[in-house]
Protein backbone atom coordinates (compact mmCIF):
# COMPACT_ATOMS: atom_id res chain seq x y z
CA UNK A 1 0.00 0.00 0.00
CA UNK A 2 0.90 3.57 -0.39
CA UNK A 3 2.14 5.61 1.65
CA UNK A 4 0.35 8.80 1.22
CA UNK A 5 -0.39 12.29 3.06
CA UNK A 6 -4.35 11.20 3.20
CA UNK A 7 -3.12 7.56 5.10
CA UNK A 8 -1.03 9.76 7.81
CA UNK A 9 -2.89 11.49 10.83
CA UNK A 10 -0.85 13.84 12.91
CA UNK A 11 -0.80 12.18 16.84
CA UNK A 12 -1.05 8.60 14.74
CA UNK A 13 1.97 6.67 16.40
CA UNK A 14 3.58 3.20 15.97
CA UNK A 15 5.18 1.37 18.62
CA UNK A 16 7.59 -1.80 18.37
CA UNK A 17 9.97 -4.17 20.16
CA UNK A 18 13.35 -3.23 18.01
CA UNK A 19 15.75 -5.16 19.75
CA UNK A 20 14.82 -8.02 22.37
CA UNK A 21 17.58 -9.35 24.71
CA UNK A 22 20.67 -7.39 23.32
CA UNK A 23 23.37 -10.20 23.82
CA UNK A 24 27.29 -9.51 23.49
CA UNK A 25 26.90 -11.64 20.87
CA UNK A 26 25.51 -8.84 18.77
CA UNK A 27 27.48 -6.13 20.25
CA UNK A 28 30.43 -8.14 19.21
CA UNK A 29 29.39 -8.69 15.60
CA UNK A 30 28.14 -5.02 15.21
CA UNK A 31 31.56 -4.41 15.73
CA UNK A 32 33.19 -6.63 13.40
CA UNK A 33 30.28 -5.37 10.78
CA UNK A 34 31.18 -1.99 11.80
CA UNK A 35 34.81 -1.75 11.95
CA UNK A 36 34.39 -0.10 15.20
CA UNK A 37 36.26 -2.20 17.64
CA UNK A 38 36.11 0.58 20.63
CA UNK A 39 36.71 -1.35 23.84
CA UNK A 40 34.33 0.73 25.60
CA UNK A 41 31.96 -2.06 23.82
CA UNK A 42 34.04 -5.25 23.85
CA UNK A 43 36.34 -5.31 26.88
CA UNK A 44 34.45 -6.09 29.93
CA UNK A 45 38.15 -5.33 32.24
CA UNK A 46 38.61 -2.46 30.08
CA UNK A 47 35.16 -1.29 31.01
CA UNK A 48 34.84 -2.20 34.78
CA UNK A 49 38.42 -1.41 35.79
CA UNK A 50 39.67 1.39 33.18
CA UNK A 51 36.77 3.58 32.14
CA UNK A 52 34.72 3.26 35.08
CA UNK A 53 31.28 1.69 33.47
CA UNK A 54 28.97 -1.53 35.11
CA UNK A 55 29.24 -3.37 31.70
CA UNK A 56 30.23 -3.12 28.22
CA UNK A 57 27.37 -1.27 25.66
CA UNK A 58 26.15 -1.24 22.69
CA UNK A 59 27.40 1.14 19.48
CA UNK A 60 25.14 4.17 19.28
CA UNK A 61 24.61 3.25 15.65
CA UNK A 62 23.24 0.06 16.72
CA UNK A 63 20.73 1.47 18.69
CA UNK A 64 20.13 4.40 16.02
CA UNK A 65 19.42 1.68 13.65
CA UNK A 66 17.57 -0.56 15.23
CA UNK A 67 15.31 2.82 16.44
CA UNK A 68 14.76 3.25 12.63
CA UNK A 69 13.61 -0.26 12.05
CA UNK A 70 10.06 1.02 13.59
CA UNK A 71 10.34 4.16 10.93
CA UNK A 72 11.43 2.10 7.80
CA UNK A 73 8.43 -0.83 8.98
CA UNK A 74 5.74 1.97 8.74
CA UNK A 75 7.14 4.20 5.90
CA UNK A 76 9.04 1.71 3.91
CA UNK A 77 12.49 1.52 3.00
CA UNK A 78 14.47 4.24 1.06
CA UNK A 79 11.75 6.83 1.90
CA UNK A 80 13.96 9.16 4.73
CA UNK A 81 15.06 12.05 3.49
CA UNK A 82 15.97 12.57 7.09
CA UNK A 83 17.02 11.08 10.37
CA UNK A 84 18.65 12.28 13.33
CA UNK A 85 18.91 10.96 17.14
CA UNK A 86 20.35 12.22 20.15
CA UNK A 87 21.91 9.01 22.58
CA UNK A 88 19.90 9.70 26.16
CA UNK A 89 22.10 6.77 27.57
CA UNK A 90 23.74 3.46 26.83
CA UNK A 91 22.37 0.06 26.10
CA UNK A 92 23.62 -2.75 27.67
CA UNK A 93 23.77 -6.64 27.31
CA UNK A 94 20.37 -8.01 28.23
CA UNK A 95 18.05 -4.95 26.98
CA UNK A 96 14.99 -5.05 25.33
CA UNK A 97 14.23 -1.65 23.78
CA UNK A 98 11.26 -0.61 22.75
CA UNK A 99 10.60 2.27 19.77
CA UNK A 100 7.62 4.77 19.39
CA UNK A 101 7.64 6.54 16.31
CA UNK A 102 4.76 9.19 16.03
CA UNK A 103 3.39 11.85 13.16
CA UNK A 104 4.69 15.48 14.42
CA UNK A 105 3.21 17.02 10.81
CA UNK A 106 2.12 16.18 7.34
CA UNK A 107 2.99 18.38 4.65
CA UNK A 108 0.84 17.00 1.93
CA UNK A 109 1.91 19.82 -0.60
CA UNK A 110 5.77 18.88 -0.40
CA UNK A 111 4.84 15.10 0.39
CA UNK A 112 6.78 14.66 3.15
CA UNK A 113 5.91 13.91 6.99
CA UNK A 114 7.85 14.75 10.21
CA UNK A 115 7.86 12.41 12.96
CA UNK A 116 9.52 12.02 16.34
CA UNK A 117 10.82 8.83 17.78
CA UNK A 118 11.43 7.16 21.16
CA UNK A 119 13.28 4.37 22.34
CA UNK A 120 12.94 3.30 26.10
CA UNK A 121 15.05 0.22 27.48
CA UNK A 122 13.01 -3.06 29.59
CA UNK A 123 12.55 -0.60 32.53
CA UNK A 124 11.16 2.57 30.32
CA UNK A 125 14.31 4.47 30.69
CA UNK A 126 14.80 6.55 27.06
CA UNK A 127 18.07 5.58 25.53
CA UNK A 128 17.22 7.56 22.24
CA UNK A 129 15.42 10.12 20.89
CA UNK A 130 15.27 11.15 17.46
CA UNK A 131 13.46 13.08 14.57
CA UNK A 132 13.20 12.07 10.97
CA UNK A 133 11.24 12.93 8.02
CA UNK A 134 9.64 10.13 5.11
CA UNK A 135 8.61 10.99 1.58
CA UNK A 136 4.99 10.32 0.86
CA UNK A 137 3.16 9.19 -2.73
CA UNK A 138 1.39 11.53 -4.42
Amino acid sequence: MALSAARLTVGESRTEVVLDNLTRTRIVMYAGASGDYNPLHTDEVYVTKVAGYRTVFAHGMLTMGATGKVLTDWVGDGRLTKYSVRFVDVVCPGDTLTTTATVEAVHGEKRLADFTVTTVNQDGKPVVAGRATARLDP
